[in-house]
């Protein structure tokens, strides 16, 4: 695939699309094991061979394992072509080495490696500054061996700040990034474009509502969104500006898409793609029950042009301003 690699850091090269695994944790329909393992083999076959996952998205960590032991059998050179990017997401409270290590342990045992390729933290309580504590044990860790680089998620820009200000080296910061919701270019984007911190984004295709299956839907009852990705997105839709001027983006976004012999998910990821410090688009992958890598490897081919852009962007003029409603990036966790 076309400009799919990127280097993170300099032994870390992603995929610029990466498969989110939220979707196995429960909330996006019964996820088969046996038939998810496979569905992983097959993304990797593709070159999808980046996974973003999370200690809290139920059996992610094990997935991973087990996907890496069946690469293993196939063939033990694949390994190397493989990156799970994981989460770090503890409860606020005091953060002590042997804590932090526990649960580093417990990522490393259930995902079948001897170093985390990433870990990306994340903090859901700013008014208690142990997440300096925990930040400072990963450091650590980083230098034992058992990380082997140290990013964000949704942190705000006032606390990564604070962070490499601290003297922690910071690869990656994981935050909401989409054609509705464009928060980071307030204050994150500049502020990582200083510093060298990549973005990785996620929403960006707000749970599949940025499809032709949405375009001239009705506005949908609460009964029909059957995901916790598409409530979580439809919400967003609503404070953006709601369901006619959502279709009116839709509209917009087919019509440059039908231009490019593309869909309007490869308009809305290659959208975000092509912004400043995005260094990959996470995209949720319901292992075994829908799949669209295909059209997600149509990506890397298409190239938006300046009238693309002067289109969306006068829909999107339109819209409510995001960062004076929500704040900044991850504030609606908080």
């Amino acid at each position: 695939m076309l400009n799919s690699v990127i280097n993170l850091a300099d032994d870390l090269p992603i995929c610029r699309i990466l498969n989110g695994m939220w979707q196995v944790s429960g909330g996006h329909g019964q996820i088969n094991h046996e038939l998810a393992v496979k569905e992983m083999i097959e993304y990797h076959k593709l070159g999808f061979t980046t996974w973003d996952l999370a200690d809290i998205y139920g059996p992610a960590e094990f997935y991973i394992g087990e996907f890496r032991k069946e690469l293993f059998s196939k063939d033990k050179a694949e390994l190397i072509r493989s990156q799970a990017l994981t989460k770090f997401v503890p409860n606020p409270g005091p953060m002590t080495k042997s804590i932090v290590e526990f649960y580093i342990d417990q990522s490393l045992k259930k995902m079948n490696v001897d170093s985390l390729d990433l870990i990306q933290f994340h903090w859901w309580n700013y008014k208690n500054i142990a997440y300096l504590d925990a930040i400072d044990h990963l450091s650590k860790l980083c230098s034992e061996g058992k990380i082997k680089h140290i990013g964000l998620t949704n942190f705000d820009t006032e606390r990564v700040e604070i962070i490499v200000k601290k003297g922690f080296k910071i690869k990656s910061n994981q935050v909401q990034y989409s054609i509705l919701d464009q928060r980071p270019e307030h204050l994150m984007i500049p502020f990582c474009q200083k510093h060298g911190i990549h973005i990785l984004t996620y929403g960006t295709l707000l749970g599949g509502f940025l499809s032709e299956k949405y375009l001239d839907a009705i506005n949908p009852y609460k009964s029909d969104l059957t995901t916790l990705s598409l409530k979580k997105y439809y919400n967003m839709i609503d404070v953006w500006g709601g369901w006619e001027l959502f279709q009116e983006l839709l509209h917009t976004l087919f019509n440059i898409a039908k231009k490019h012999n593309s869909s309007i998910a490869n308009v809305a990821t290659k959208y975000i793609l092509d912004k400043p410090m995005v260094a990959g688009v996470i995209i949720g992958t319901r292992l075994g029950i829908s799949e669209h890598r295909k059209d997600n490897s149509n990506v890397f081919e298409l190239n938006l042009d300046y009238e693309d852009l002067k289109m969306i962007n006068a829909v999107t003029k339109k819209a409510k301003n995001l960062i004076e409603i929500i704040g900044d990036c991850g504030a609606e966790y908080r």
